[in-house]
């Protein structure tokens, strides 16, 4: 209801505001994180020690871990990545590119939208319009059922990720849960590396080992809960590819845009997937990037019907056109 400049305003100022709290939060979490390293070095020492008093009772002829050299090569690579990550951070962040022709750029999608959705319309022939106007419905509710879900079914993990590790005590407990829940857009590695940092962290500060079995397990069962039950029902199916075509699309996005390009080649691939189920001779395509199970094609299945059913229709009016002209003849 609000006028078109207005809308497409007010939708790039709660992104940005979105995206900068975001950053604020994880920049000053890293910062902090770094201070923790004294408690991480005496744990892998302690740890370190443990291993090799076992190997001295338990094992002949073994060389124990030399102590300082792998303490110092560990703490040394740490320490470099995590400079270098910061000032990536940083750099990203004020640079004058992303800041200013991003929002720009965003802006101007949204203004045009319709007029770009003239434009593709402009280039198929007239007896294909109706089609094209099925399909980018389907796909415009592909891309809102995604982005809107994720979004939410990133919430729900934070939630849930911050009072696990809050209830165990777990230091930094909001910057491993926001990274864990941000990652699960990048599908089966995300969950994965999510999982492996507090995990990791939790291992090195605290005494007993129950504290990472137990982040394990939780994030496993939250994980199979968001796999087989939240996310299907919150974002719906009709993302949903084949693993095998979901890992090519992750190394391409990632080759091609980096972490950007890993989050956004999911989406693109399932629009993909709608164009290829709808044009004649692509079909395999479709049929290549999909999940092979029933009723994971419907929605294009109903558009290919429906198509059909209009070429019947027009075929059907020619036919009584010509019985026509032949009565009155």
């Amino acid at each position: 209801g609000l006028p078109k400049a207005l809308s497409a305003v007010l939708s790039v100022t709660i992104l940005i505001a979105l995206l900068f709290a975001i950053g604020y939060i994880m920049y000053n979490q890293v910062l902090s994180l770094t201070g923790e390293f004294g408690l991480i070095e005496q744990r892998i020492q302690e740890i370190i020690i443990s291993i090799n008093q076992f190997v001295e009772q338990h094992i002949e002829g073994v060389i124990p871990i030399p102590i300082g050299d792998l303490q110092q090569s560990i703490f040394d690579y740490l320490s470099g990545n995590i400079a270098n990550i910061t000032q990536g951070a940083i750099s990203t962040i004020t640079s004058l590119t992303i800041l200013l022709i991003f929002p720009v750029y965003i802006f101007l999608f949204l203004y045009y939208r319709h007029f770009l959705f003239r434009f593709v319309l402009m280039v198929f022939a007239e007896h294909n319009r109706e089609k094209v106007k099925q399909v980018a419905q389907q796909v415009q509710e592909i891309v809102q059922n995604y982005i809107v879900g994720m979004f939410i079914v990133i919430l729900i993990l934070a939630v849930l990720y911050t009072a696990l590790l809050y209830g165990l005590g777990i230091r930094h407990a909001i910057f491993f849960a926001l990274f864990a829940a941000l990652l699960n857009v990048i599908p089966y590695v995300g969950p994965f590396i999510g999982a492996t940092l507090p995990i990791t962290f939790a291992l090195f500060t605290k005494d007993s080992l129950v504290y990472p079995v137990v982040i394990f397990a939780a994030f496993y069962v939250i994980q199979s809960i968001e796999g087989n039950f939240l996310t299907p029902k919150i974002t719906g199916k009709k993302v949903s590819m084949n693993p095998f075509m979901t890992i090519v699309a992750l190394f391409i996005g990632n080759f091609i845009w980096g972490l950007a390009g890993m989050i956004l080649f999911i989406p693109g691939m399932a629009i993909l997937k709608v164009i290829f189920d709808v044009i004649p001779g692509m079909e395999p395509y479709g049929f290549l990037l999909g999940t092979n199970k029933k009723g994971s094609n419907k929605p294009v299945d109903k558009l290919v019907i429906k198509d059909r059913i209009n070429q019947l229709r027009g075929r059907l009016k020619k036919f009584r056109k010509s019985k026509e002209s032949n009565k009155d003849d």
